[in-house]
C-alpha cells in the first residue's frame, strides 16, 4: 500500500500545507477537547440534506460538510474541490482518484490527535491498531503454526500448581494474565529491562509467564520463581502460611511498578507529575478528598493516587450501594476538628471522597475480614455486583455538576461526557472461614467466555455463576477499550 498519498493530495499539501487537515481532524474526527465534541454534535450536518450521515465528509478546500450519498460528488462537480476527510476515521478521499488516500504525514497527525482525544476522555492509553513492520511481516510469513482465536479456544488458559497455601498468589496471577491491556503490553514485548540481572526483575518474570500462558501448552505451571521474587522484594509476604489475596495484589503491583522503572528512561518516568509506567497507566486513578468547613463552607481539596478501592461490607447489598456509602459526605464531628484556613480556627467539618480520575482497570476490595481487639471474623454477606458498571455517579465532576445544578442549566462540565462504563473481567473469591479458607478466581478469557480457576483446575463457567459468587476482589476494565468480540 502506498502511504505517500496521490498527486492531487501532494499538490494540495504543497499549496496549503497540512493545517486544513489538522483543523478538520482535531475538531471533527478525534475531537481533542470538550468544545470540539460539542461543536461536532451540534454542527456536523450535511449542507445539502441537513442529515448527520451516512458517512459524513468534510471538504479540505472550504467549509462544507456532506454525506457520501452523492452530496460530496455534487460539491466536487460544482466547486471543483476534490479532497475530503472522512469524519468517522480521518481518512482522506480523493474524488479524482475515486479512492481513499493514505499519507504518512497525515497519519502521524492523526496519531497525535488520537492521543490528545484519549487524554481529554480520561483514557491513559489510546487504542492504536497494530500494523506489522517489514520484519514482523516476514516473521509472520515464516511462522507455520498460527494460533486461531475461535469461540472454543483455550489459548491463554493454564492451571497453576499450589505450592502449599499459595492459592492467593494463583488467583492474582490469573487476574493479571487476563487483564486485557496488560496482556497486550507483554505479548508485544514492550518491556525493555535495564537491570543487570533479568532473573531479579519481576516484570521480566511476568513477561515470561505471558509467553507460557499463550504458548498453547495446557499443563499446569509452577510459579516458584515468581514466588521467590515476591518474597525477596516484599518480605512481609515471605513464608509458607496462607496470605491475603488483596495484600498480595497490592504488593505485586508495587514491585512491578518499581521494577518497570528499570526499563524506562528518566525523561519518560514522569508525565504531568505522575509515573508513566504500564502499571500506573492501567491501574492508577485519582481519589479526591474534599473537607468542607461547616462555619464558612471553605473547601480543602487533596487528590491522592490509588490502585484499588476498599469498600466496607455492612451487610447484604450491592457494589453500587457500597460505592454510594464510600462517596457519601461524612460529618467528622467535634472530636475531629480541623483548622480552617479561612476561619483561622479549629472547626467541625464534613469530608467527602470522590473519584477525580478513573484508572483503566478499576479494582474493588470488599472488606470481608474484620480484625479487632475483641474478635476476628469473616463477613460472608452477599454483595451483588454487575457485569457492566457506570462509574459516572461517583466522579468528582458529576458531584460538582449536581451541587451547582449544572445539569439543569445545560452547563455540563467536560468530565460529564467521559465514557465511564466498565466491564467485569475477573473476580477473586474466598471460600471457607478466616482460619481455614481457600481462594479461587473467575476470569474472562474473551468477551462472553468465563472460566473458573481453582489452582491447577480450569473449568468453564457461566456469567450467572460469576455474578452469584460471594466476591472478595472485583476487577473491571474500561469498556471503551474492550475488543468488540462476543463469543457467547
Amino acid at each position: 500500500m502506498n502511504d505517500n498519498g496521490c498527486i492531487h493530495l501532494n499538490n494540495f499539501k504543497a499549496a496549503k500545507g497540512t493545517n486544513p487537515y489538522k483543523i478538520v481532524h482535531a475538531f471533527f474526527v478525534s475531537c481533542t477537547s470538550y468544545e470540539a465534541r460539542r461543536y461536532k454534535a451540534t454542527s456536523c450536518l450535511c449542507f445539502a440534506c441537513g442529515q448527520p450521515g451516512p458517512r459524513m465528509h468534510s471538504c479540505l478546500h472550504c467549509i462544507y460538510f456532506a454525506c457520501y450519498a452523492g452530496h460530496i460528488q455534487e460539491h466536487s462537480k460544482s466547486k471543483k474541490h476534490f479532497l475530503y476527510v472522512d469524519l468517522s476515521y480521518g481518512n482522506v478521499f480523493c474524488a479524482q482518484c475515486q479512492d481513499y488516500i493514505y499519507d504518512r504525514e497525515l497519519t502521524e497527525i492523526a496519531a497525535i490527535h488520537k492521543a490528545k482525544e484519549a487524554k481529554s476522555l480520561g483514557i491513559s492509553i489510546p487504542f492504536m491498531p497494530w500494523l506489522p513492520n517489514h520484519n514482523e511481516a516476514m516473521a509472520l510469513r515464516r511462522l507455520r503454526k498460527r494460533r486461531l482465536i475461535s469461540p472454543h479456544t483455550t489459548i491463554g488458559l493454564r492451571g497453576l500448581q499450589n505450592l502449599g497455601s499459595t492459592c492467593f498468589m494463583n488467583c492474582i496471577v490469573q487476574t493479571l494474565i487476563h487483564t486485557p491491556l496488560l496482556r497486550d503490553y507483554f505479548l508485544a514485548e514492550k518491556h525493555k529491562c535495564k537491570s543487570q540481572s533479568s532473573s531479579k526483575c519481576l516484570v521480566c518474570e511476568v513477561s515470561k509467564l505471558f509467553q507460557e500462558f499463550y504458548s498453547g501448552a495446557k499443563t499446569p505451571l509452577t510459579l516458584h520463581r515468581l514466588l521467590h521474587l515476591i518474597w525477596t522484594h516484599a518480605r512481609h509476604l515471605a513464608g509458607y502460611e496462607q496470605q491475603d489475596a488483596h495484600e498480595f495484589f497490592i504488593a505485586t503491583l508495587d514491585v512491578l511498578h518499581r521494577h518497570c522503572m528499570n526499563g524506562v528512561e528518566d525523561t519518560e518516568k514522569k508525565e504531568n507529575g505522575r509515573c508513566n509506567c504500564i502499571i500506573d497507566q492501567i491501574f492508577t486513578g485519582g481519589l479526591q478528598s474534599d473537607v468542607v468547613c461547616t462555619s464558612c463552607s471553605g473547601v480543602s481539596t487533596t487528590i491522592d493516587p490509588f490502585w484499588d478501592i476498599s469498600l466496607d461490607v455492612a451487610g447484604p447489598g450491592s457494589l453500587q450501594a457500597c460505592l454510594e456509602r464510600f462517596t457519601r459526605a461524612e460529618h467528622l464531628g467535634s472530636a475531629a476538628k480541623i483548622k480552617c484556613s479561612n476561619c483561622r480556627a479549629y472547626r467541625e467539618s464534613t469530608k467527602q471522597l470522590t473519584l477525580e480520575t478513573l484508572p483503566i482497570v478499576a479494582s474493588f476490595h470488599l472488606k470481608r475480614f474484620e480484625h479487632s481487639s475483641q474478635i476476628d471474623r469473616k463477613i460472608s454477606a452477599f454483595v451483588s455486583f454487575p457485569a457492566e458498571l457506570d462509574m459516572t455517579p461517583f466522579m468528582s465532576s458529576h458531584r460538582r455538576a449536581v451541587d451547582v445544578g449544572a445539569a439543569e442549566n445545560n452547563n455540563t462540565p467536560e468530565g460529564m461526557f467521559e465514557d465511564n462504563r466498565y466491564s467485569l473481567f475477573a473476580v477473586v473469591n474466598h471460600l471457607g472461614s478466616l482460619d481455614a479458607g481457600h481462594y479461587t478466581a473467575y476470569v474472562r478469557q474473551m468477551k462472553g467466555s468465563w472460566f473458573k480457576c481453582d489452582d491447577h483446575m480450569i473449568t468453564r463457567a457461566s456469567l450467572r455463576e460469576v455474578l452469584d459468587s460471594e466476591g472478595y476482589l472485583l476487577f473491571y476494565h474500561k469498556t471503551v477499550l474492550e475488543y468488540e468480540c462476543d463469543v457467547s
